[in-house]
């Protein structure tokens, strides 16, 4: 088989892809998400390590690549969203794969909004830019794997936020009126978060019915029913933050998105 002949450069080798597939069939990405969301509240920083890999053989002796962030894709803070960081990196002896290691932090800001850290590979001596333009082979992982096919690989961004969206599993519905129906009702951040405190439950267990069972739904729902009216009967209603009462399970009340209860 021939060997490789062409630039000696880097680009960034970043791959993600879903928990049941190995990771070697996982497809490459031009961006890394940072979900808060998905980690307990304690945590308020996390290191990220960003692949980055070599074309053309490997050396015996330590090799220097260049990174900067990318203005032109970057809305997130040195200092507040992420720590600033250096713009020189080493792709190890004998290997074709170095880190950039990056540290995001958790703010309020990011309930609501993403933050993106867009990073950009700089040519230097050692190295050029090997994939500008990346095109994924056709038809591999783009159906079960969400094949990302062509993209710019010298580019990456990392999103960084504490978003909660309605997860694979939510067992409620919204009827006409924005009238609230179903085991759960409409989804909402503060509902998600009192199920988590009082099962003990991760907002990731909602992602699939391999976690969230038929019997733990049925479980949450007359948990869930018991806990509001026991609430509303000491006088402590639940409230959503429109002012309307928390909607879940049996309660005796009905309950439209954007009515206060009082």
């Amino acid at each position: 088989m021939m060997g490789y002949e062409g630039m000696e450069g880097v680009y960034f080798g970043v791959r993600s892809g879903p928990s049941y597939a190995a990771p070697v069939s996982w497809p490459y990405r031009p961006y890394t998400d940072v979900e808060f969301v998905k980690q307990p509240q304690e945590i308020q920083e996390m290191e990220i390590r960003i692949a980055v890999n070599i074309t053309g053989p490997m050396k015996d002796y330590d090799r220097p690549f260049k990174v900067i962030v990318n203005p032109d894709s970057t809305t997130a803070e040195a200092g507040v969203h992420y720590l600033p960081f250096g713009d020189s990196f080493i792709i190890p002896a004998n290997s074709i794969t170095g880190y950039i290691p990056i540290t995001v932090k958790r703010t309020p800001d990011m309930l609501t909004t993403n933050k993106k850290l867009g990073l950009k590979l700089v040519p230097n001596e050692y190295f050029g830019l090997a994939f500008p333009e990346w095109k994924a082979i056709p038809g591999l992982g783009e159906s079960s794997l969400g094949n990302d096919t062509a993209f710019d690989a010298s580019l990456h961004t990392i999103n960084i936020n504490d978003l909660m969206v309605q997860p694979a599993v939510w067992r409620g519905s919204i009827q006409a009126g924005n009238r609230e129906a179903g085991s759960w009702g409409a989804f909402t951040r503060k509902k998600m978060e009192l199920m988590c405190s009082l099962f003990n439950l991760k907002y990731e267990d909602f992602a699939s019915e391999t976690t969230m069972t038929a019997v733990l739904v049925s479980l949450i729902t007359a948990e869930m029913g018991r806990y509001l009216i026991n609430q509303f009967n000491a006088g402590t209603p639940v409230l959503e933050d429109d002012g309307r009462l928390m909607f879940a399970g049996s309660v005796p009340w009905t309950s439209y998105i954007g009515v206060p209860y009082k």
